[in-house]
């Protein structure tokens, strides 16, 4: 017969001596709390990396506001904040009593923070073309100018009529550092293929030849943002974002580092669909397995600002493209659930008791319900606002865990 322990703080004890419940209940919510902190690393990397690509802008130039300009003035797709914060949820908004019951924001805290870090990326993309625009570029050209940021001198090409990606292009905008050129990656800090009318385009960035003196950071990170107008199914307008070559070499410093990223957001009237992964190859949560994707789904409504979201745990080796197998299989509440009974049951010979348990996980019932101030509850919608929104996120499948452990980016050679 099983060994059973109740979840209780107070009233836990076990068979073989009094360790306390809370112990491992700090351990359970810390693990949490690490992968927050490193997600928010990852998210001033990103802040920080929107400012180094302000080398292409000159302070003493106002953007060129010339209709003839040929660089596409929008290149992304507004996500809700509901979902998508590089700041905390606000404790207020959490309807779990502390102590026995994980509460929500540990548990799609981390999804707010990568679905950001997502967006941020492409208004990094964004910003970027907006600073080109100074130079009113209204056609092919070549300049070259030197950047605030590191002091060299950064080599703009725009040609017309290109291929990228087996798809045709109005335009391609390559910005290189001149002295890096030789380099095995051409120096290319940037590189944007466009099509205007309606707009559409891939912008491919690598932050260390925008800026030299970033190298020792994520040296060989780079960012893919695709945006199209011109609409793909049922989206008037859609956006595909990937992050690869993140650095996750610090061991066990960066236990949850994000080593890459990729995120589809789908627009359709009110409506945002976003569905992606991020992989995390050293994570670990209560046993020894190592490698994880955060995958998930989630839609929102722009002009209400509520959301709703699945998120599971598949192990970055997984092959799989079935929506049940990486949504339910691996599901947080699966995942938990099987490893804080093995966590129990190698430190304290016993396993929590099933009831507890999965009082405890309550909050890890899918999916998660979101407003303006984050998470509200799990499993049951909060009120008929939400109508429609799960048969929405029902019809959403993240990527292959095993693709997005294997993702790569590169520029047209």
């Amino acid at each position: 017969m099983k060994k059973t322990v109740r979840l209780n703080v107070d009233k836990y004890s076990n068979e073989n001596g009094g360790n306390s419940n809370m112990e491992a209940l700090y351990e359970i919510k810390s693990s949490f709390l690490r992968i927050s902190s490193s997600s928010l690393i990852f998210v001033m990397l990103a802040f920080v990396a929107a400012l180094l690509f302000s080398s292409c802008e000159q302070d003493d130039v106002e953007p060129a506001k010339n209709e003839l300009n040929i660089l596409p003035s929008k290149f992304k797709v507004d996500i809700p904040s509901s979902i998508s914060s590089n700041s905390s949820l606000k404790s207020a908004s959490l309807k779990s009593a502390d102590g026995d019951t994980l509460k929500g924001n540990e548990i799609y805290e981390n999804l707010k923070y990568f679905i950001a870090i997502g967006e941020g990326a492409a208004d990094i993309a964004e910003e970027i073309i907006w600073a080109i625009t100074a130079y009113d570029i209204q056609s092919v050209i070549e300049i070259t100018f030197t950047g605030d940021d590191d002091n060299r001198v950064k080599h703009l090409v725009v040609q017309s009529d290109v291929t990228f990606q087996d798809r045709n292009w109005e335009y391609q905008l390559t910005l290189t550092d001149l002295e890096l050129e030789g380099e095995a990656d051409g120096g290319i800090g940037m590189q944007v293929f466009w099509n205007n009318s309606p707009t559409e385009g891939i912008a491919l960035l690598k932050p260390v030849n925008m800026n030299i003196n970033d190298a020792d950071e994520n040296g060989n990170a780079m960012y893919s943002v695709e945006y199209s107008e011109k609409g793909m199914g049922d989206y008037e307008a859609y956006m595909i974002v990937q992050i690869a070559d993140l650095d996750n070499t610090n061991g066990n410093d960066d236990r949850y580092a994000v080593d890459a990223i990729k995120m589809f957001v789908g627009k359709n009237g009110d409506n945002i669909d976003i569905y992606g992964n991020s992989n995390h190859p050293n994570a670990k949560f209560f046993t020894d397995e190592t490698g994880f994707n955060w995958a998930f789904v989630a839609s929102g409504k722009e002009n209400q600002n509520i959301a709703i979201a699945e998120v599971a745990l598949p192990p970055s080796t997984l092959d799989a493209t079935d929506r049940d197998v990486i949504l339910k299989d691996y599901s947080i509440k699966n995942v938990f659930t099987d490893q804080i009974n093995i966590w129990f049951s190698e430190n304290y010979g016993i396993r929590p008791d099933s009831a507890d348990l999965a009082g405890y996980l309550i909050n890890a019932y899918a999916p998660g319900y979101f407003d303006t101030d984050g998470f509200i509850q799990g499993g049951t919608a909060p009120d008929s606002s939400y109508n429609g929104m799960v048969d929405r996120i029902n019809k959403l499948i993240p990527y292959n865990p095993k693709d997005i452990a294997a993702l790569e980016i590169g520029f047209k050679e």
